[in-house]
């Protein structure tokens, strides 16, 4: 089987490998030339352990290669980034291009799936779309949305061994697209329609948006009252039917910070926690900005100087390079902007440039600043010791004081 991966991202490409890896024959596509010319000489644009050797090794023996265009395939997935646009409605403008880009290709028998995390009813309109260009096409290709649920930092196994969701248009198309996912995944397809599907993946993110909104909601809380938060959950969940997550400076990434609009943007009035657990992630991030900024204020009144301050991490969960909807990076951006004339430090180790900011060692920033300000707990820095001459504000648990 041929396949046709439009969009070669943190999503798109790891499945794309391991379905190479598993016997597909697959052309990755993506606009960036750059992601084309180094996936096809076996360099890995993103961070995922142990993906680059997998890389390398299909492209080798030619099972996969990269282009910035489509080829004639049996199965077309659209894996494209949704972002939202003003006012935090979504915007489906990538997947509405990549499925115009395939329909000339599409032949009967052909499957096309989105991957993308849309809002209810986007199969629905590419499917119309698909027909409205290319009627002859109607009753004769099976049209799904089957939706990731991958954790970076684990993609190889996740995706190979979690459960899929299988969203057909109607259940000769749900069952063509577990035929094709049934190639690599070894974890139970479960076959429902597009719209549930699509809710279902908006569910999960809403659901885990929520739960941690709980723990930053409670860590704002114990820091009023002289509580120590981490020892608190810890304490609270030795509880057989309690399991609080644990809380940090906000929530970021492409799924769990978005996805929620999804829902609250086309059911407003319905989605009152929904949309008050992004509230408060969101809010927790000001908040942290604002004790960031409050720690230097103090410092230059007692030490008669502006401090050094180190901001500790970008990304928007440990041990990944991935920046989209950080909270650090908006906290960073915040101290900078209203810290005139600050010496700030910017720490992320799991980058080596970055067009903003200007990166510092971390081991480097620790030693000379004056103020620590921890925001992604990334494993460099949980080697490092508690110092009693710094200012240390530890937003995400690394020495959980």
């Amino acid at each position: 089987m041929k396949a046709c991966f439009m969009g070669l991202g943190y999503i798109g490409l790891p499945t794309a490998i391991i379905a190479a890896k598993h016997g597909v024959k697959v052309t990755g596509v993506d606009i960036n030339p750059h992601v084309v010319e180094v996936t096809n000489a076996g360099k890995l644009h993103i961070i995922e352990p142990g993906m680059e050797e997998l890389l390398q090794e299909v492209v080798k023996s030619g099972m996969l290669h990269a282009s910035t265009t489509p080829e004639v395939s049996d199965a077309y997935l659209i894996v494209v980034p949704t972002p939202f646009k003003g006012d935090h409605e979504p915007d489906i403008s990538y997947v509405q291009a990549a499925t115009e880009t395939v329909i000339p290709y599409l032949k009967e028998g052909d499957l096309y799936v989105i991957e993308s995390t849309s809002p209810v009813g986007t199969t629905d309109k590419m499917k119309d779309l698909i027909f409205s260009k290319r009627p002859e096409l109607k009753g004769k290709i099976h049209i799904a949305y089957c939706p990731e649920r991958v954790l970076p930092g684990n993609v190889i196994y996740e995706l190979v061994h979690n459960d899929r969701v299988i969203g057909g248009m109607d259940e000769a198309s749900t069952a063509k697209a577990q035929e094709f996912y049934s190639q690599f995944v070894q974890g139970t397809l479960h076959p429902t329609n597009s719209k549930t599907a699509e809710m279902c993946k908006l569910t999960e993110n809403s659901s885990r948006d929520s739960q941690i909104a709980f723990a930053n909601e409670l860590s704002i809380i114990c820091d009023k009252a002289g509580i120590n938060v981490w020892e608190l959950i810890n304490l609270a969940n030795k509880h057989p039917r309690v399991n609080i997550l644990q809380p940090g400076c906000g929530v970021g990434g492409h799924c769990i910070a978005v996805d929620p609009y999804f829902i609250s943007s086309d059911f407003p009035a319905e989605s009152k926690m929904i949309a008050t657990a992004r509230e408060v992630n969101n809010y927790k991030a000001f908040w942290c900005a604002e004790k960031v900024q409050n720690a230097i204020l103090r410092f230059e009144l007692e030490h008669h100087r502006k401090p050094v301050t180190a901001m500790m991490g970008l990304a928007f969960k440990p041990n990944i390079d991935d920046l989209r909807e950080s909270p650090a990076k908006y906290i960073t951006t915040k101290v900078m902007q209203s810290s005139s004339n600050a010496d700030i430090l910017v720490v992320e180790p799991n980058i080596t440039t970055h067009n903003v900011f200007k990166l510092t060692d971390y081991k480097e920033a620790y030693e000379k600043a004056d103020i620590i300000v921890f925001l992604t707990a990334h494993n460099q820095f949980k080697t490092l010791e508690w110092r009693d001459d710094k200012v240390i504000l530890d937003f995400c648990g690394i020495f959980k004081k």
